[in-house]
């Protein structure tokens, strides 16, 4: 009798293969399948364990699992998904597990989640981070979706995934799409961790400081709270030097940045949400004016502003940058578990935001030693109103607006672009504000629109209406 495998794996591009070997290193046979042999060839050649199994007809593969089957899919978002589960779905047994690996929008999620439901079919969407590296050496995994499914996949789940202090940076996240929109929240935080270190780098180059100068900054900055991947990488970067030119790589870098989507997905729910992810918002804008190379070069022969140079003692810049950088860092992040909370509350998915933090710890690109921070603060069932008023980062902020407002002023005044920084700088101001200047929003939709609005000295949900002058002319 042929032994029937654990698991079956769709998609042997980077990160399918990599975890096909992640699998099968840690003793689990792997089924293989993809609509290229060679890559299924490739794959089943580059295993040294044996385990790893290939095969060309999708019924074949489909009829080497084990029941119930659980096949992880690793293809790119949209149409591809829809095309594979149209394909293998008629092969599958009602109880059967079908997994989404890539990062397919949440809402796509639960709409296949309900339409295989119907036959009997359990759909997980797992958002999986750490790229090429973490698949093979252990991502971070958030798979969302019955709960029955995930006790079926939580073995091997949690011996593949990253360890921090022995606990497996995996955790079940939700119903339906939960596991996706989780990491879909973490991209967009990614793009506010990238883009706030972007404007750290771009302040230290108006200071002066070269490459290797920077690139130990960052070396340094990565010893204490600072401490993350995205830290780690960019100080490798600065030091890397270009083999063909001997330059900086960084310095032979076009600069145009891309981006999949992701970052935008977390804009539009936020919108849809009324939640405020001012910092994330800077960074996708950031992105899309890179992009506008050609015009840029226009622009910079036309329009006038002063000279980007900041004219201050290194070391002390540095510091400042340093409780700049953190400061920013809280903001993004409150924002993405504030997007978080409401959409949980919203769906009813009842997400853990503590486990996530724990989760984020190890294996996806947004680790970083505050994280266990917090973990701290969403403890014991404690729930903040704003990650920023949780009493370790509360204390943070305070700290760091000095320094915080002065590197925001003298990039102004220096005329280097720090929408990330000035966004988080400026959400923190209003949040902490009393009195906003809402109160003639409020008068000018009343004006123009009859909208109405409260008083401060009549209880609240009572509403107003004042009868204007007409404008003449």
């Amino acid at each position: 009798m042929t032994t029937k495998h654990p698991i079956g794996l769709i998609g042997l591009g980077v990160m399918g293969r990599s975890l096909a070997l992640n699998l099968a290193d840690h003793g689990f046979d792997v089924s293989l399948h993809d609509r290229s042999p060679q890559a299924v060839a490739r794959s089943v050649a580059d295993d040294t364990t044996g385990r790893l199994h290939g095969f060309e007809s999708l019924a074949d593969f489909v009829d080497s699992l084990a029941a119930p089957r659980k096949v992880l899919m690793m293809v790119n978002a949209g149409a591809p998904v829809d095309d594979v589960i149209a394909k293998i779905a008629p092969l599958l047994s009602p109880g059967d597990i079908l997994v989404d690996g890539g990062n397919s929008l949440f809402a796509d999620t639960e709409r296949r989640s309900a339409e295989l439901a119907a036959s009997g079919l359990c759909f997980v969407g797992a958002g999986v981070s750490g790229g090429e590296e973490g698949a093979r050496k252990g991502p971070a995994i958030m798979p969302g979706g019955p709960v029955e499914a995930w006790t079926a996949l939580r073995p091997m789940f949690e011996a593949i995934s990253a360890k921090v202090d022995g606990e497996p940076c995996v955790s079940h996240i939700g119903p339906g799409g939960a596991g996706h929109y989780v990491k879909m929240v973490h991209n967009g935080i990614e793009y506010g961790d990238m883009q706030l270190i972007c404007e750290a780098y771009a302040l230290m180059r108006a200071a002066g400081l070269d490459t290797d100068a920077m690139a130990a900054v960052f070396d340094e900055w990565n010893r204490g709270e600072l401490r993350s991947y995205l830290i780690e990488i960019t100080a490798r970067i600065l030091a890397q030097r270009d083999p063909d030119t001997g330059a900086p790589i960084v310095d032979v870098i076009l600069d145009k940045a891309g981006q999949k989507g992701t970052g935008q997905w977390t804009l539009m729910n936020a919108a849809q949400n009324a939640v405020v992810v001012s910092t994330m918002g800077a960074a996708v804008d950031a992105r899309v004016l890179s992009s506008m190379k050609a015009t840029r070069l226009v622009a910079s022969t036309r329009l006038q502003g002063p000279e980007a140079r900041i004219d201050l003692p290194v070391a002390e810049w540095v510091e400042l940058l340093r409780q700049a950088l953190y400061a920013s860092k809280i903001v993004s992040y409150a924002q993405g578990l504030d997007l978080m909370r409401t959409m949980s509350a919203q769906r009813g998915w009842n997400l853990d935001l503590g486990a996530i933090a724990r989760l984020w710890r190890g294996g996806c690109i947004i680790r970083a030693q505050f994280l266990n921070r917090i973990a701290e603060a969403h403890a014991d069932g404690q729930a903040p109103a704003s990650l920023m008023l949780a009493p370790y980062f509360e204390t943070a902020l305070n700290g760091a607006q000095p320094a915080w407002r002065r590197v925001v002023a003298q990039a102004m005044l220096a005329g280097v672009p720090v929408p990330a920084m000035s966004a988080s700088l400026a959400f923190f101001d209003a949040f902490r504000s009393a009195r906003l200047p809402a109160d003639l929003l409020q008068a000018q939709r009343d004006f123009f629109g009859a909208h109405t609005y409260e008083r401060i000295d009549r209880p609240a949900g009572q509403f107003f209406h004042t009868v204007w002058p007409e404008v003449q002319g």
